[in-house]
This record gives C-alpha cells, structure tokens and sequence, in this order.
C-alpha cells in the first residue's frame, strides 16, 4: 500500500479542493461578472426599505472572501467581538479590486488545504451562542460558496430592477445567452 500525503485523500487521491470545491474558481468568476455591473451613482438605491442598500450588498458580496479567509487561519469567528472591516470603496472599480485581492487569496489557501487542515474544527459564535461548529471544510462551504451564491442572486435583482443587463451564472440570462 502507497502512503498518501496529507493533502489527499487516502480514498480518493483527491485534494479539497479538488474534490470539495471544483466549483470554487467558476462561482468567483461569476461573482465578478454581477459586482462588475454594479453601477456607480446608485449606493443608496435599495428595492425595499427592509432591502440593503446597493452599496452595502455589493460591498459585502465582495468582502465575503475575507470570511473564507478567516474560516481556514482561524479556529473560531466571534461576531460579538470581531472587528468588522470597515471598506467603503469610492467605486465599482475599487471594490472589483477588493474582491480581486481577497478571492485570490482565499483561492490559494483553499488550493493549499490538506484533509488535516480541512476537517480542523471551526466554531462561528456570537458571544455565548454559537451558530456553527463544525469542520472548516463545511464552514467554508456554508459561509462562502452558499452564501455568495445567495447574494450574488440578490444583486442579480436589484441590477435587473435598475434596468443592468444580468449576466448568467449557470446558464443563461434573459440577458446573456450563455455565460462567458
């Protein structure tokens, strides 16, 4: 019997992010396309007053790496205490680049993750109360992947209510015929 190293995995000879997160390079690539479309001039449009602003969502899509980040250098997230980073891009084009800057490296942790360091226990709390626990491979998954995936789908809207050509995530838009 060959010995694996710890990137793999003994039954599959698959690394992490081969394995968990084939879709990872596509679902950023995507999430670029919608935050490139995102116009200037519009920050404080929202649908609805329950709605964020166009501004906060769009920021906040492109922050979300960093969290992927925390989630694989960190042992636990505490929202009661965390610092919460305070971007505010004067443009579409600046938090392109935030998103840019974070995914990659987000992308190059993930690419470099061992089964070891993937099934390391990951705790997302609020003071007491904690939310999560679990392997950081699930956290990421959960946190990052899902959660940009569901706001990105929130931006797809506001953009369609502003009149923005949609772009297709995984397929086609009523806007694009198929994604580039």
């Amino acid at each position: 019997m060959t010995a694996t190293t710890t990137t793999e995995n003994p039954l599959t000879s698959e690394t992490p992010f081969s394995l968990l997160y084939p879709d990872l390079e596509q679902e950023i690539a995507t999430t670029r396309r919608i935050l490139e479309r995102v116009p200037d001039g519009k920050n404080d449009w929202r649908p609805h007053e329950k709605s964020m602003t166009l501004d906060r969502l769009a920021t906040h899509v492109a922050q979300l790496p960093g969290l992927g980040i925390t989630i694989l250098t960190t042992e636990d997230f505490d929202f009661a205490t965390a610092p919460r980073p305070q971007a505010n891009p004067a443009n579409g084009a600046e938090r392109v680049k935030m998103f840019d800057e974070v995914s990659g490296k987000l992308l190059s942790l993930v690419k470099s993750q061992t089964w070891e360091t993937a099934m390391v226990p990951w705790t997302f709390r609020n003071g007491e109360r904690v939310a999560f626990r679990g392997p950081r491979a699930k956290a990421l998954r959960t946190f990052i992947v899902t959660h940009i995936a569901h706001h990105r789908a929130q931006l797809g809207v506001y953009l369609r209510l502003l009149g923005i050509p949609v772009p297709g995530s995984y397929g086609p838009s009523a806007d694009e015929p198929f994604p580039s």
